[in-house]
């Protein structure tokens, strides 16, 4: 089964953004003993105030979107949708291997 990894883009409503980085942050701490989650990254671009970046690699696609339904997840992106201004899927990968997975 291949892995599977996302990279994307959330922009937060003006000023939110280490608010938005903050709960981002809280869910790769949840992550951290889910086995099928082998990299949850979250990083900011200073050029864009607002936006904050996530790439994630997955033991699968369903793993993924089994996480998407964890009552730890539902809680943080309730928490998020407030300041979310919104969202993009920069691109879906197929990660082949390399330092962190």
């Amino acid at each position: 089964m291949e892995k599977f990894g996302i990279y994307g883009k959330l922009l937060a409503k003006e000023g939110e953004r280490e608010q938005l980085t903050a709960i981002l942050l809280e869910a790769a701490e949840s992550l951290q003993n889910h086995e099928d989650c082998e990299l949850y990254l979250v990083s900011v671009a200073p050029e864009d105030p607002n936006a904050v970046y996530v790439y994630e690699v997955w033991s699968s696609e369903s793993a993924h979107q089994g996480s998407l339904t964890l009552e730890s997840t539902q809680r943080l992106i309730q928490r998020a949708k407030p300041i979310l201004a919104g969202m993009e899927r920069i691109s879906t990968l197929v990660p082949r291997g390399g330092k962190g997975i």
